[in-house]
C-alpha cells in the first residue's frame, strides 16, 4: 500500500493442477492458461492487486510452473527502487521433504515471506478467476470490522453450491455464521432462498490471525490443510470471520453491464462461456476499461491482417493474425492463421494455431501450435469428435498444445 496506509502483503495461490481444464493444463499450470487472446489467467488477480496499491506480491507455484514463472518474471516487473515486487515462489519443502498438502499448507511452508515483510495484513487471493475488484475496499471493511479474516463472497444460484465454499452470514449480514466447503444442499439466503453466498477464494487476514490459524491447522491430523476446507471453518467457529459482499465493490471505468462480473473458469465449459462473454456488442466483461486495466506481456508483432476476402465478425483478433477465411464469434490469440475458404465459428484459438484451406472449426478450443489440415473438420461430426478429442459435458471440443488433427 501507499506510504501512510496499512502494510499489506499479497499472496497469490497459483499451485493448482487444474485437472478439469485438461487438456489445456497438460503442459502448464492452470493460472498460466491463455485467456482473452493475449492474457494469462494470473494476470487478472495480479492486475487487481497492483491497481489496488498492493505492490508486494508473492505468487506461490508448484504444478508444471515453468511457463507461469517465466510469464511472471518477464511481465510483472515492479519498481525495485521503491521496494515493490511480484515474484514467483516455487515449493521449497522448508518444513520437510514434501510438496504442498493443500493451499493452507502452501502458505504455512511459505511463512518466511510473511516474517520477512512483517505486514499488518495479508491478502490471500486465488489465481484463476476472471474479474475486476478493488481490494482496498475489502481491506477497509476488514480493518473497520476487526475480524481475523474477511472472505469475499458473491451470490450464486443455490443449485451451483456444490462447486463452491458457501458462506452463511449472520443476522447482521456481515459476520460469517457458517462456512461449508462444496455442500450438496445448503440453506438459501434469508432474502432469497434460491441463492447462496459463494466464496470467491479471496481473503484478507490480520497477520497474527493468519499465522495462528495456520499453526493450529498444522497440528490437526484430520485437517485437509486447505484455506476453504480448513482455515475458514476454523476461524468461523472462533467467531473471527466476516463476509465482504462483492456486489458492494466498484472499480473505475466499470459499466452497468460488467459491474460485479466474476467467473470461475475451472472447467472447459466455464472457460469457453467466459470467452463468449467477451465478444458481444456490450460485453459482459469489458477488456477495454482503461481506468482499471488488465496488464500482460505483449510480443512485438505486426497488426492483424485480412486478405483474400478474409472477414471477421463479433470476434477478438489479436496482433499477428492473418485472416483469409471467415471468422465469427471467436477469440484468436496472436499469430493465428486462417487460410482461404476456412471457417471458424464460436471458437477459441490460442497462439499460432493454423487453420488450413477449406477447414471448418466450430465450438472448439484449440491450444497453441495446433495445425488443422486443409479440408479437416472439428465440431461438425460429434461422434468422430468424441473419438478423437476431449469433449466437455456442454459439447465444447478441446485440443491440447500441438495436438495432431487427422
Amino acid at each position: 500500500m501507499r506510504r501512510g496506509g496499512p502494510s499489506v502483503l499479497g499472496i497469490v495461490l497459483a499451485g493448482g493442477e487444474g485437472k478439469r481444464l485438461m487438456p489445456l493444463t497438460a503442459d502448464r499450470a492452470k493460472p498460466a492458461v491463455t485467456f482473452g487472446g493475449t492474457y494469462r489467467l494470473v494476470d487478472f488477480v495480479l492486475s487487481n492487486l497492483v491497481n489496488g496499491d498492493i505492490l508486494r506480491v508473492c505468487v506461490l507455484t508448484q504444478y508444471k510452473s515453468h511457463s507461469l514463472d517465466r510469464h511472471i518474471t518477464t511481465t510483472w516487473r515492479m519498481s525495485s527502487l521503491l521496494g515493490n515486487y511480484v515474484t514467483p515462489v516455487p515449493a521449497q519443502q522448508r518444513l520437510g521433504p514434501r510438496w504442498y498438502l493443500g493451499s493452507a499448507d502452501a502458505i504455512l511452508q511459505s511463512l518466511n515471506l510473511v516474517y520477512d515483510e512483517q505486514p499488518d495484513y495479508v491478502a490471500v487471493f486465488g489465481a484463476d478467476h476472471v474479474y475486476r475488484m478493488d481490494p482496498r475496499q475489502m481491506l477497509q471493511q476488514h480493518i473497520e470490522g476487526g475480524a481475523g479474516v474477511t472472505v469475499a463472497g458473491i451470490r450464486v444460484p443455490r443449485a451451483e453450491s456444490a462447486s463452491f465454499g458457501v458462506i452463511t452470514p449472520g443476522s447482521d449480514g456481515q459476520t460469517v455464521r457458517r462456512f461449508l466447503e462444496k455442500p450438496a444442499d445448503p440453506p438459501g439466503l434469508a432474502d432469497d432462498p434460491e441463492q447462496v453466498f459463494a466464496s470467491m477464494g479471496n481473503y484478507v487476514f490480520t497477520t497474527k490471525a493468519l499465522i495462528d490459524a495456520l499453526h493450529r491447522d498444522a497440528e490437526d491430523d484430520r485437517s485437509v490443510h486447505d484455506m476453504g476446507g480448513s482455515i475458514l471453518p476454523q476461524l468461523t467457529e472462533r467467531g473471527e470471520a466476516q463476509l465482504y459482499d462483492f456486489s458492494a465493490n466498484h472499480v473505475p471505468g466499470e459499466t452497468s453491464r460488467d459491474r460485479g462480473y466474476w467467473r470461475d473458469v475451472g472447467t472447459l465449459d466455464a472457460y469457453y462461456d467466459a470467452h463468449m462473454d467477451l465478444i458481444a456488442e456490450r460485453p459482459a466483461f469489458n477488456l477495454y476499461n482503461r481506468d482499471w486495466p488488465i496488464y500482460t506481456h505483449s510480443n512485438q508483432l505486426s497488426p492483424a491482417r485480412f486478405n483474400a476476402g478474409g472477414i471477421a465478425g463479433e470476434s477478438i483478433i489479436s496482433a499477428g493474425c492473418l485472416i483469409r477465411g471467415q471468422v465469427t464469434r471467436s477469440v484468436l490469440s496472436p499469430g493465428v492463421r486462417v487460410d482461404p475458404g476456412a471457417v471458424v465459428q464460436g471458437s477459441v484459438l490460442h497462439d499460432n494455431v493454423h487453420i488450413g484451406r477449406g477447414a471448418v472449426v466450430r465450438g472448439a478450443i484449440l491450444d497453441k501450435n495446433v495445425e488443422v489440415p486443409p479440408g479437416a473438420t472439428i465440431g461438425v461430426n460429434p461422434e468422430r469428435d468424441a473419438e478423437l478429442y476431449t469433449v466437455s459435458k456442454g459439447g465444447v471440443i478441446a485440443l491440447g498444445k500441438g495436438q495432431r488433427v487427422p
